[in-house]
């Protein structure tokens, strides 16, 4: 079985909310939502994947330093397994704007569950809810 790298983040507002975005129609899993971010390309780092992928769906730029390793992820899809590290990221500069028809929405860290994800993303919410 293949193994997928995905890289994750949890972009923390002021106020302690975390973003997240539902899958649009036409991709695998469309209607769930998860936390920000995507696959890591060959030569990139999971820290500089997400750093491309902040900007290229949410037009917002963040830094390495910015990004803390959380926790991560693995588990067995039907055809891949995922390996999904998750970054905790406070700062970034821009004005988050969906830019690949996702719609975005800030939870706190007790109304997680109440957004269907999928499989992978359901053990992150305790670890983001102890740790917030």
């Amino acid at each position: 079985m293949k193994t997928v790298l995905v890289s994750a983040v949890a972009l923390i507002d002021p106020d302690g909310r975390v973003l997240l975005a539902q899958r649009p129609e036409g991709k695998s899993m469309a209607g769930l939502w998860e936390f920000p971010g995507g696959k890591v390309e060959p030569g990139e780092t999971p820290e500089l994947a997400l750093i491309r992928e902040l900007q290229e769906e949410l037009g917002i730029d963040t830094w390495a330093s910015c990004l803390a390793p959380l926790t991560f992820a693995s588990h067995s899809y039907d055809d891949f397994h995922l390996l999904m590290p998750l970054f905790a990221c406070r700062k970034w500069n821009g004005i988050i704007t969906p830019r690949e028809g996702q719609k975005l929405a800030w939870a706190r860290a007790n109304e997680l569950r109440n957004f269907p994800m999928p499989p992978a993303d359901v053990p992150l919410i305790p670890i983001l809810r102890d740790w917030l």
